[in-house]
């Protein structure tokens, strides 16, 4: 088969293109052995793109893929790649490819890939590693996995306050090609952070003037064992490109950056959503976790939550004289029940997120449950009104109508009560809100419901 049956790659929009139609081509070129044309196409795409490309192609075709990357890009495009796709790729290359590749990519890429690597790939990685670059590896391994250290990176622009802004420039110059970001330049003296200085003011200045005079002193920093939920929350707050790192002696050590930052805050709210949806957390995408995995991390909450519903059971068979009477109180308790759950998962969700914006603390407990308390009445009375007045048009019974009424509004103060108080409750004991969130919510929910539905049919029915 000829170029001619090959699209013109030099001028096609990869852009626009899906990621399934560039698989697809790459796999046809592949196929027909049009190497160079498939040279071309890979120089036309990013690397996060064509990290992706790889997930699509043959197992038998990967390592050939990977080597008619241009040198430049192959590193880049190995540090966007999965963790199970950077193992195939590891086993498949000779030791001077993979010292070429560790040679490239950024020191915290090399951290985060050897965390999650088994023991034969790790040494193998080590092993292709000059040994400054192990040693510095080791220690940043040492640090808690969920601590700032253990996400920093070394690679960073460091200066002089005595620099003339020329001097500077010129450093940046000379060692930019192997920093992970230049556009912050950071001020030390006995390797203390004193300043740091954005490579738009070294432009604005004049190059005779000294650092010491543009350097901004109010420097924001994070502490080596700082968690780095706490980190991604500085990034979110002063939208930096970078904070830097210190130890307990104020000695910068290192920085982190902002798409480690948005890893880190995908990583939580990834976490927070299973945890939300009464899961165990687990780690890879959907598709590389096993079927047992996926089993174990729901069937242990969903044991408690199932265990804790019979408690519901409990209650109506202990109500069952009442019920007996008037038959038809069984049938509201789902929309009795359904309604006080939804209420207190709006609550907590509500909770929860503000919890995770630092938009609620503790301290605000007893202005939370007075603005829900009034956001209850509110909503209680509209929900009473609509459903007293549906029973009583349906059914003619004007004492059913007002238990269903008075029971709507005790159920909905009591939901958006527990849906409030919980989660801020959970953050004060030092446990993840999140685990307060709608499954266990809603079981509470459904057992109070219920106790307090039956009691006030006790009392207005006199049974």
């Amino acid at each position: 088969m000829g170029n001619t049956d090959f699209p013109d790659i030099e001028h096609m929009d990869f852009v626009d293109m899906e990621t399934e139609e560039i698989q697809r081509l790459a796999e046809d070129l592949l196929s027909n052995r049009k190497y160079s044309l498939l040279r071309q196409m890979l120089s036309n795409l990013n690397a996060a793109d064509i990290a992706l490309l790889f997930d699509g192609i043959n197992e038998k075709e990967i390592p050939l893929l990977y080597r008619l990357l241009p040198k430049e890009e192959a590193a880049e495009t190995f540090s966007y790649m999965s963790r199970d796709m950077q193992k195939t790729l590891i086993d498949t290359l000779t030791d001077r490819e993979l010292r070429a590749v560790m040679d490239d990519i950024f020191l915290d890429d090399t951290v985060d890939m050897i965390e999650e690597m088994p023991a034969n790939v790790v040494a193998r990685i080590l092993r292709n590693t000059d040994e400054q670059t192990r040693k510095i590896i080791n220690q940043i391994l040492n640090y808690p996995k969920d601590s700032a250290g253990s996400l920093m990176t070394i690679e960073y622009v460091n200066i002089k306050k005595e620099m003339t802004v020329g001097e500077a420039i010129a450093r940046i110059r000379q060692t930019a090609f192997n920093k992970e970001t230049i556009y912050t330049c950071y001020v030390t003296e006995h390797r203390k952070l004193i300043g740091m200085v954005s490579v738009k003011d070294l432009l604005m200045a004049e190059d005779f003037m000294q650092i010491e005079d543009i350097m901004e002193t109010n420097v924001i920093y994070v502490d080596t064992h700082e968690d780095k939920e706490e980190v991604a929350k500085v990034f979110n707050k002063y939208d930096f490109l970078a904070i830097p790192v210190v130890d307990q002696e104020e000695r910068l050590v290192g920085i982190v950056t902002f798409d480690d930052a948005m890893d880190v805050m995908q990583e939580e709210n990834t976490e927070d959503i299973t945890k939300m949806a009464a899961m165990t957390p687990t780690e890879g995408n959907y598709f590389s976790i096993s079927v047992f995995s996926h089993a174990k991390s729901r069937i242990a909450w969903l044991l408690v939550l199932m265990l804790s519903a019979t408690i519901s059971g409990s209650i109506i068979t202990h109500y069952q004289e009442t019920f007996q009477m008037y038959p038809l109180l069984v049938s509201f308790i789902p929309m009795l029940t359904g309604t006080g759950g939804n209420c207190g998962s709006q609550s907590s969700t509500l909770m929860i997120r503000g919890l995770a914006l630092d938009e609620i603390k503790f301290k605000d407990i007893f202005k939370v449950i007075f603005k829900e308390f009034r956001i209850a009445i509110l909503v209680s009375i509209v929900l009473a009104i609509a459903n007293g007045l549906r029973i009583y048009i349906l059914y003619g019974n004007v004492m059913i109508a007002a238990v269903i009424a008075t029971a709507l509004v005790a159920i909905v103060i009591l939901s958006k009560f527990i849906g409030c108080t919980l989660p801020l409750i959970a953050a004060q004991i030092h446990l993840d809100p999140a685990l307060m969130a709608t499954p266990l919510i809603s079981t509470i929910v459904d057992i109070c419901s219920i106790l307090i539905y039956f009691k006030i049919a006790t009392i207005i029915l006199q049974i």
